[in-house]
């Protein structure tokens, strides 16, 4: 597995001054996803789109992540990305200079008939991707990731369905069991001492502005940004917001960035 490295155009930076920006993709997402802000930022960092390979437990996408990553490094992950940087910032908290979670959530597959439901719908999609193939799929899901009002946006309706079939059923049913056995990661955001950015979409009905406020309560000197006119996939729908607050978050964790300066904890968090 190799993380894919987006190169700098008219950097304002040299090499050695650009720190590692790993970019965690969600289920069945890709740099697609992350597009406009790799493109946004390659002048300050440099991005990377973390390749998960066919781990099926976030603990193991966090260890893949971290075989791609420097020493050192940002860390941004959207939905199951940023489940999986909680993770990794449970195994390797020292080498993150700053994080940044976007369209997500905390706490562990939940109980009872909300848990059911996830389970139902998920299975759904999976035997539908297996039935009709991932573009079918893909359209089913749709209306879940995106405001009713976007859905007539063909270019990011299109996009959104391209990035989702550049995957098989059997990534989308490793992406699934990931999910389903996530852990509540409540203890690490406490551990959290790197500058550390949230972003919501204001419309998301998948991961409300009210799951990351919960989040920021828990991680000390957190920044909460809601991003409006977007739902779950406000990295596509409203890039220009996004790159916004992403801008302030870099410039927080430049002084972060030389060798030497600890911005999180020195030892992992142990939640087992």
């Amino acid at each position: 597995m190799k993380a894919t490295t987006i190169p700098a155009s008219g950097a304002d930076h040299s090499e050695n001054d650009r720190p590692v920006l790993m970019l965690l993709p969600g289920m069945v997402c890709n740099g697609r996803a992350w597009r406009h802000q790799a493109r946004h930022l390659a002048g300050r960092c440099e991005p990377r789109i973390a390749d998960y390979g066919d781990a099926r437990h976030m603990t193991d996408m966090a260890r893949a992540v971290l075989a791609q990553a420097p020493e050192r490094f940002l860390l941004a992950g959207h939905s199951m990305g940023a489940r999986v940087a909680m993770e990794v910032q449970r195994l390797a908290p020292h080498r993150v200079i700053g994080l940044c979670f976007a369209g997500t959530e905390y706490g562990p597959c939940p109980t009872g008939e909300a848990g059911r439901r996830e389970t139902e719908t998920r299975n759904g999609l999976l035997a539908l991707a297996r039935e009709q193939g991932m573009p079918a799929m893909a359209r089913r899901w749709l209306p879940a990731l995106i405001p009713e009002a976007r859905l007539a946006d063909e270019p990011l309706v299109e996009d959104i369905l391209a990035m989702i079939a550049e995957h098989s059923p059997d990534q989308l049913e490793a992406h699934i069991a990931a999910g389903a056995a996530r852990p509540d990661s409540r203890a690490v955001l406490r551990s959290i001492s790197a500058p550390t950015l949230l972003l919501a979409g204001a419309e998301d009905r998948l991961r409300p502005p009210a799951a990351h406020r919960e989040m920021a309560d828990l991680i000390p000197g957190a920044r909460l940004v809601e991003i409006p006119a977007a739902g779950h996939m406000l990295t596509m729908e409203n890039p220009e917001a996004v790159n916004a607050a992403l801008d302030q978050w870099v410039a927080a964790c430049r002084p972060f960035c030389s060798r030497g300066a600890e911005a999180s904890p020195a030892h992992p968090v142990n939640v087992d």
